[in-house]
């Protein structure tokens, strides 16, 4: 049965402010099978954020904000294949975060075998010592793994803010009603990336 439905609103946030020093921006997943032609779960999207997500790179390194990537981490006999196609096997072009956006070596990535950043890895253990209160999510999926980290986030009562156009999604839909709950659920803040400032 075909359905419509319609997304709540939720706010867009015209100027976000940080304080980079208790900032964190995390880049999801931004890695060839998922962004580039010829990857194996290719995120239709996901490729024209990437000038925004450099952007917010040029934001944070310029302004001392703490930087992470993650990085989905897969291997033979790994149960998200049975859910998903194969992706992001470990070692391969897949895997790589894509050239554009590659980590400072300075930078921490987080390898993560789930849709949750904080499942099974050392990322609280880092943002706690680094004594950060902010996070800025971005890259895709937004309502996989974007979403699932920005709830795991809002849990530990760290401060979400997800710029939508640094965001993608496999549907439009999904996108929409990702915002809506880190909006809703999580008192998230949504934004554009450009509308994001650091506190001086």
């Amino acid at each position: 049965m075909d359905a419509r439905v319609e997304v709540p609103r939720y706010e867009m946030h015209e100027e976000v402010e940080v304080d980079p020093s208790k900032t964190a921006l995390i880049v999801v997943d931004m890695q060839n099978d998922f962004v580039k032609k010829g990857g194996t779960l290719v995120v239709p999207d996901a490729e024209a954020t990437i000038p925004k997500i450099k952007g917010l790179l040029a934001l944070a390194r310029g302004s001392g904000m703490k930087v992470i990537f993650t990085q989905d981490t897969h291997n033979e006999g790994d149960p998200e294949w049975e859910i998903w196609p194969e992706h992001v096997r470990e070692d391969s072009w897949g895997w790589q975060i894509v050239d554009e956006l590659r980590p400072l070596e300075d930078e921490l990535v987080i390898r993560k075998v789930r849709y949750d950043a904080f499942y099974g890895t050392h990322l609280d253990h880092f943002l706690r010592t680094w004594n950060m209160d902010t996070l800025i999510l971005c890259g895709t999926v937004a309502n996989i793994c974007v979403h699932y980290t920005a709830a795991s986030a809002a849990l530990r009562w760290f401060k979400v803010t997800i710029p939508k156009d640094a965001t993608s999604a496999l549907e439009p839909f999904d996108l929409e009603s990702s915002l809506r709950q880190t909006s809703f659920l999580f008192n998230g803040k949504i934004t554009q990336s450009r509308a994001i400032t650091v506190d001086v």
